[in-house]
């Protein structure tokens, strides 16, 4: 077989594969790889999102390949691109990953040899660490990375490569299809929640409000967005999220001013009823409340 296949069967024996990390930081149990679990949405002509298994996939199909933002859990590579050919004949060229964790890059190891994998250059460092691509000698991890911007193709073909400052981690990856006039945006917006904040990968807190305030004024042509986890939503969910995410840290950093403790705050901090569909889970809001008063001490 492959080696590809051989290591991500290795990997699968051996338990690295039944893992992975949820939303709340929990490892929770994942079945087995298999191309019937995997939901295919249309978003426009050229531009699907694959989903379970992971994180949202988002395929771009372009004059002469496929281009791939974010590749689910460990093992289930094959499966996503057996996937792929349902609905496209073309070759897969091009992986991008919006940012390091398992759950969207961890089908890098069963990519063909002659697929490029693009990532933030902080992001190629945090997955180069990864048990999953030591184990595969460093197959998989991004050989092409960017720092600010980088343009993949042209034309139609066209894809945008963006970073505007910390966020969930120090390396997420704003993806832009502008043909499609569709955004990828990776875990920063994973769901309609405070974002989850990696700091142990430099994420920040204090700082993603910022970050993703400086998308939505960076990023133009988009009125579509694929979030990381959840749905397919319109641009207007984004422009709002960013309001969200100010409104959460202003609100911490008041309560904190006030002398009053994580703890407390997770307790008493409730979501706006203007946001409808976000939560706010008390655990989340304390878990980002300490990592707040961490970060402005």
């Amino acid at each position: 077989m492959p080696r590809f296949a051989a290591i991500s069967r290795v990997l699968a024996a051996a338990g690295v594969l039944t893992l992975t990390a949820s939303l709340d930081g929990q490892q929770t149990p994942q079945p087995a790889p298999d191309p019937a679990s995997l939901e295919v949405q249309k978003v426009k002509d050229n531009v699907f999102v694959v989903k379970g298994g992971g994180g949202n996939t988002t395929v771009f199909i372009t004059s002469t390949g496929v281009v791939v933002t974010d590749v689910k859990n460990p093992g289930w590579g094959q499966a996503l691109l057996a996937k792929i050919k349902t609905f496209t004949d073309k070759p897969v060229t091009t992986v991008i990953n919006t940012h390091s964790h398992g759950d969207h890059v961890g089908g890098n190891v069963d990519m063909p040899a002659s697929v490029e994998i693009v990532s933030h250059l902080n992001a190629r460092q945090q997955i180069a660490g990864l048990p999953a691509f030591k184990a595969s000698n460093g197959r998989g991890v991004p050989a092409r990375t960017f720092t600010d911007r980088l343009t993949l193709g042209s034309g139609a073909d066209r894809v945008e490569l963006y970073y505007f400052g910390p966020g969930q981690t120090s390396g997420d990856a704003w993806v832009v299809f502008p043909a499609g006039g569709t955004l990828a945006v990776g875990d920063v917006f994973g769901l309609k929640n405070p974002t989850r904040i990696d700091t142990e990968n430099g994420g920040s807190a204090s700082r993603v409000a910022q970050t993703i305030e400086k998308a939505v004024a960076g990023i133009q042509g988009v009125d579509t967005v694929v979030t990381g986890h959840g749905d397919v939503v319109p641009w207007s969910d984004l422009q709002q999220f960013a309001r969200f995410n100010r409104l959460f840290l202003n609100d911490v950093r008041a309560a904190l001013g006030q002398g009053r403790t994580p703890d407390e705050i997770s307790t008493t901090w409730k979501v706006p009823g203007e946001y409808v569909g976000y939560t706010a889970a008390p655990a989340r809001v304390k878990e980002n409340a300490e990592k707040i008063a961490q970060e402005t001490r």
